[in-house]
Formats: C-alpha cells, structure tokens, sequence
C-alpha cells in the first residue's frame, strides 16, 4: 500500500523543517509511519529477467546492498532535498564519501587543487596518496583567491574545498571558487560537515558536489560513522560505480539511525546554533582566554564572508587559553560537563586539546600550518542548557590558573 504522504504537495516548496521528516515521502512502500531496516545482504529476484534488470539497473534499491539499500533511498531523498541537489549517496564515513568521490573522478595525469588547509584526513588524501598514483596536485589559500587563480592549469580537473576548515573556521568564498571554476569548465567539490546543510548548501552556491561526514550533524548522537555525497544524478552514476568496486558501504542499520538523526536535525541545529553563538561571547569576556574563532563573531576576520554564505554559524568554537601547552591541558581536563572526545554536531558538548589530539599524525610545523597552536582548543558545542556549560567552562577556567 502506497504511502498517503506521496499525495501531498510537491516538496521542492517545503521549508527545511518539513524536509527532515517528509522528504523521503516518495520512499514508502507500505502502511510503516517509521520505515523498516532491511537488513538484508542480498534480495530476491522474481525471474530471470527481474534478476537481469536488477543486476544492471545503476543505484537498485534491491539487489545487493553494496548497490544500494531500500533504506538508503529514505536518507537519500532526504539530503537531497536539503542540499538542493538532485539526488545523494550514502558511503560508510565521510572519508569513503571523499574518497570515493575524488577517485571517481581523476586518474593518472590530472591536475587537482586543493586547500592548503583541509580536514588532515582530506589533506593525507591530496598530499600524500594521490601524488603516489600519478594525480598532480596544487595548494591554494583558501581566504586569497588569487592564491588559486595563480595554481589552476589547463589540465585541472577538481578544486576541493572546505568550510568552515577544521580546526580553524577559515571561511572560503564558495560562490567565487564556483564561478572561476565554471568559467574553466572545472568540476567542484566541498566539504560541507562543519556547517551542515541547515547552516550552508554549497550548491546553491554554484558547488557541483558537497560531501559530509554524516557521522556529525546528520546523525547528531556520536554512534554511527557515515558519509554521504551530494550532486547531480549524472554525477552520482559515475561515483556510484566507483563506490560499489571500492566497497565503502553504509550497512542497514547505520543508515536507519542516520535516517532518525535526520528527523530531528532542524531542532538540534537551531538549539546549536544559539549556543554556540552565546558560548564564544561569554569566552571573549573571559581574561583567561586570548583569543577566540568562531564565524558568527563580528571579530572573526571572515566575518561578513560567513554572513553572506552562511544562514547559522555551527557548533565549532575554537579559542586559546592563556599560559600555553600545559594551562590547555589542565583546562580540557578539568572539565565535567563537556567530555574529551574527538567529533563534532552531536547533542553533547565534546572539547579537545587539539594540539594533543594530532600530535601523533603532525608535526609541530604542521599543525602551525595548519592553524593549531599548543593552547588551541576546539569545542563542539551541544544541545545543553547553555548556563551549564558556562558554569562547567567557568570552572575548568579557574582550575587551571
């Protein structure tokens, strides 16, 4: 029995609220308000013939999962309703989702420009594995856009960018990289896990593909790893089929919890948003505290950029404490409420001493490129009473005098 939501109004005029619990109306099957899991390998063919189609039928439903999954299709409909793009791909993590993407997409002999600051996963990727299978790759300011004008080349193929750029919430001009790129015929891709599509969509923008990390914001709980791809249907056959010969897959359950994130989104990033905003003014008052980063703050240097392009400013606050290595480590240590660990968009406040965090995959002189000072922290801010959190900052402050 079809659903009865398929009936209702087209959901291109729908507002982002409604998107998060309808826009995958035209996924359901059967009478199920909550979609089932089907946690399935595999899936039965009728005939020989239905078999055949199955087999060559690009992102089946059915057929076997590392195609495609009838619960994929809910969050897929879903995402693509909120980036704006015709369709979407979900991968077991974001640095499947960027990976994928990026591989389907070049081969040996192409040139690539990338920023000089990215996720360090993404920036391994450019620097590291790339150049070892033949791609030339190019580094660019992501705040200079002369600095990526000066790089590009008749063979460029792919200008990846990010922002806000982790872990320090440089801002990068996506409607200017979009328009050099498309007066050169140069395929884009941006990483859009630190604004979310509530806060940012790329593609409005002009971004050809926009990947997340769906482990953060669209999940929103700290328990599932997932990425997903966004961008045309075109687009999406080709990384498809990468996807499927490199077996980065979501399983059926991961993508049901992403589904039930999802629903919720639009509630957890507006109470975000408003901590987050309210957490980095408290810090910048605090004469512990010598500096702090965050786009919504009229001090931030990229400030009117993060205005034009952005419609909320996130959960990320990065901010140095004063004294240096051993004051932050007192600091993120005696913290009670906000809780060491790694990610970031989830209800709960996480904090880390980033310094500390990728001391092991960075050198001293990388991390400083890189924007990371020994006294640099980066904090998630959650979904909890906001007066709580300044108390627990408050005395973790105190604490590390």
């Amino acid at each position: 029995m079809a659903s009865p939501l398929t009936n209702i109004p087209d959901s291109a005029a729908w507002h982002e609220q409604t998107l998060v619990l309808h826009g995958d109306a035209a996924c359901h099957h059967d009478a199920a308000v909550v979609p089932p899991i089907h946690y399935s390998a595999t899936f039965r063919a009728e005939s020989a013939e239905q078999f055949s189609a199955l087999a060559t039928t690009v992102r089946p439903a059915t057929f076997y999962t590392r195609h495609g999954n009838p619960v994929n299709k809910h969050v897929e409909a879903i995402l693509a309703g909120l980036e704006g793009t015709e369709t979407a791909l979900l991968t077991g993590s974001g640095m499947g989702a960027i990976c994928t993407t990026i591989l389907a997409l070049l081969q040996a002999g192409d040139h690539v420009v990338a920023q000089q600051r990215h996720y360090m996963s993404t920036s391994k990727l450019f620097s590291e594995v790339l150049t070892r299978y033949g791609v030339q790759v190019s580094f660019f300011d992501q705040t200079d856009l002369d600095s990526l004008r000066a790089v590009l080349r008749p063979d460029t193929k792919l200008i990846m960018v990010e922002t806000p750029v982790n872990p320090s919430l440089s801002i990068t001009d996506l409607a200017a990289v979009a328009e050099i790129a498309r007066s050169r015929g140069i395929l884009t891709v941006a990483d859009n896990t630190f604004a979310s599509p509530l806060n940012q969509q790329p593609h409005a923008l002009g971004i050809d593909i926009v990947v997340h990390s769906a482990t953060k914001y669209l999940g929103g709980h700290s328990d599932i790893m997932a990425g997903a791809i966004c961008c045309s249907h075109a687009l999406a056959e080709k990384i498809w089929r990468m996807h499927v010969t490199l077996g980065a897959v979501l399983s059926p359950m991961d993508a049901w919890l992403l589904l039930r994130g999802l629903r919720t989104l639009s509630l957890r990033v507006e109470r975000i948003n408003a901590n987050a905003l309210a957490i980095a003014r408290w810090l910048e008052g605090r004469p512990e505290i010598e500096q702090v980063l965050y786009p919504g703050l009229e001090s931030h240097a990229q400030h009117a950029l993060a205005a034009r392009q952005m419609k909320g400013f996130g959960a990320i606050v990065a901010y140095s404490i004063r004294g240096g290595y051993a004051q932050t480590q007192r600091f993120v240590s005696a913290l009670k409420l906000a809780t060491q660990a790694v990610s970031l968009g989830g209800v709960e406040t996480l904090a880390v001493h980033t310094a500390s965090m990728w001391a092991s995959s960075m050198t001293e002189a990388d991390m400083r490129a890189a924007g990371i000072e020994p006294n640099f922290v980066r904090m998630s801010v959650g979904v909890e009473h906001v007066d709580d959190l300044k108390a627990d900052l408050a005395q973790a402050l105190e604490q590390s005098r």
